[in-house]
């Protein structure tokens, strides 16, 4: 009878069980494999197209609130042009009521 040697685990125990295959540790690397793969150029391009495009978006960003900005103060200015008119009518108006 030919007898199947057990291994011991990590603290010391065996298995006792001679049909299951003996495990060991699983090998990880936590470097992403499109690190691992590419060179240091493909990256650094990469890196260069991310800076670019973000840079794109921020300047978009900024002009749109430049813009919003612009017509918020060509409201406003229109908003106390109107009151002043106003103001003024009723300034009048008092004035050519006391002249009764």
């Amino acid at each position: 009878m030919n007898a199947i040697s057990l291994t011991s685990s990590a603290n010391g125990r065996l298995s006792g069980k001679s049909w299951k295959a003996p495990k060991s540790a699983t090998v990880r690397s936590h470097i992403p494999d499109g690190v691992k793969t590419k060179s240091w150029e493909d990256r650094m391009e990469k890196t260069k197209r991310a800076a670019a495009i973000k840079k794109l978006e921020i300047d978009l960003r900024e002009e749109k609130l430049a813009d919003f900005k612009r017509r918020k103060e060509i409201t406003m200015e229109r908003k106390k042009a109107a009151e002043e008119r106003q103001r003024l009518e009723e300034d009048k108006a008092k004035a050519l009521c006391s002249l009764l």
